[in-house]
């Protein structure tokens, strides 16, 4: 047995089979396992970064919402220290989570369904401990954090202080109520997971989040993936809620899509920081840039172009005198093919060699078209009276341009498209 299987026996006075961590999760671990037969999943902080309130009041959300009549797993134990670690075990539901899997087959009440279990979700009582601040203040302390000036960040944010709307309501507000963390059997929802991102807040910012870009992966329909924004809210009035106008929905999607990104950021600088040196970690620091896009394509400052992926080019391997072939991208080739044809018996080793191996695309595409992109960056640059991006930011925060909007915006626009042609390129032809 690996992993905590011998702390859970104990704990449980059970004997404890098929334990095996599950992919995803990037704040947490997540481990599936067998007690005695029945099936039951265990949540845990890492070592390296315990939380022990969180953990608890995760616990006692799970209670409220059940009393609520939101679907969760039934909670099973919960406490400070499983081998060092504060944890949280749940019965494990049928269903699926996976949202490309999910996607495959069309789910056309679902939408509705989501929007009537928001509307309960909204009912429930608080539990001690919740966070309840203002979320736009909030989340520009966050950004500022980073020290990091991004232009489109600023735009989003000028855009969002410009026009809020009036508060709908204060409730609790699950904070993550999106595809990946919905455990769905056919037609049903049959859980709402990870409480970890709860607060009091305004509902709508749940109606708003479901329908960010980033969880309809790749889907036209964009509740989810899963359909249209008037099944989700005539399913959150007929579960009793009083659903937000189209206006109010939109600013909190372009919230949402504002989160992601700088959530992302948050993320990644796990790894720039060196406290986890996981691959997940460093590649989200690549995909900050999808989502800065999807802020323009949330605010009619873009649309969606399609760009040639360099890599699918034909090139040939010249040398780099005084070195020899391979060249520095087909070495990085080879090591990408290398790492997705290993055998990984392990679901969380193959998820990780696929982020790898995006890891290695991005370095290639890199390589090739970096100095390129630098000497169009310095030109965008240059008419606008800036040396860098955190100058531009700087500018755009400060009001500087508000009579060269359309110039800003283009500048932008055009550098996030050099970024995704690296970073991701199918990414710049996906539809908001």
């Amino acid at each position: 047995m690996s992993g905590p299987g011998d702390a859970l026996a104990a704990r449980l006075g059970a004997r404890i089979d098929g334990l095996r961590r599950l992919s995803g999760g990037a704040s947490r671990e997540t481990w599936a396992f067998t007690a005695d037969g029945r099936p039951l999943v265990l949540r845990r902080d890492p070592p390296t970064a315990p939380d022990a309130e969180a953990m608890a009041r995760e616990a006692a959300l799970l209670s409220s919402a059940a009393a609520a009549g939101v679907p969760v797993p039934t909670l099973v134990d919960h406490g400070d220290d499983l081998d060092g670690a504060p944890y949280l075990i749940m019965e494990r539901l049928a269903g699926e989570t996976i949202p490309r899997r999910l996607l495959r087959t069309p789910r056309p009440g679902l939408a509705r369904d989501l929007g009537a279990i928001l509307a309960r979700l909204h009912t429930m009582a608080s539990v001690p401990g919740l966070p309840d601040g203002d979320p736009l203040d909030a989340l520009a302390e966050y950004y500022d954090a980073f020290d990091e000036p991004r232009p489109a960040v600023e735009l989003a944010f000028r855009w969002l202080r410009e026009n809020r709307p009036s508060p709908t309501g204060r409730t609790v507000v699950h904070g993550d109520f999106r595809n990946g963390n919905l455990m769905i059997d056919g037609p049903r929802v049959t859980g709402v997971l990870d409480w970890e991102l709860s607060h009091l807040g305004d509902p709508a910012e749940d109606l708003g989040w479901l329908c960010v870009k980033a969880w309809r992966f790749g889907s036209s329909h964009p509740v989810g993936g899963f359909g249209p924004r008037a099944d989700l809210l005539a399913g959150y009035a007929d579960g009793g809620g009083t659903p937000p106008d189209p206006g109010v929905l939109h600013w909190w999607e372009v919230y949402g899509t504002l989160r992601w990104t700088i959530l992302c950021r948050h993320q990644a600088e796990r790894y720039l920081s060196g406290d986890d040196p996981s691959i997940e970690y460093a590649v989200l620091g690549r995909k900050v840039c999808e989502q800065e896009h999807d802020l323009l394509l949330a605010l009619g400052l873009a649309e969606p172009v399609t760009v040639p992926d360099p890599l699918e080019e034909p090139a040939g391997d010249a040398a780099a005198p005084p070195h020899d072939r391979p060249s520095a991208p087909a070495l990085l080739e080879a090591v990408e093919r290398f790492v997705l044809d290993a055998d990984h018996a392990d679901d969380r080793l193959r998820f990780h060699s696929r982020v790898a191996a995006s890891a290695l695309r991005v370095a290639r595409r890199e390589l090739l078209l970096g100095d390129a992109h630098r000497a169009a960056h310095a030109r965008r640059l240059a008419p606008l009276g800036c040396a860098d991006d955190a100058e531009l930011a700087a500018g755009i925060r400060a009001g500087r341009f508000e009579d060269r909007t359309d110039e800003v915006v283009a500048a932008v626009r055009a550098s996030l498209v050099d970024k995704l042609t690296v970073a991701n390129p199918r990414h710049l032809a996906t539809p908001p």
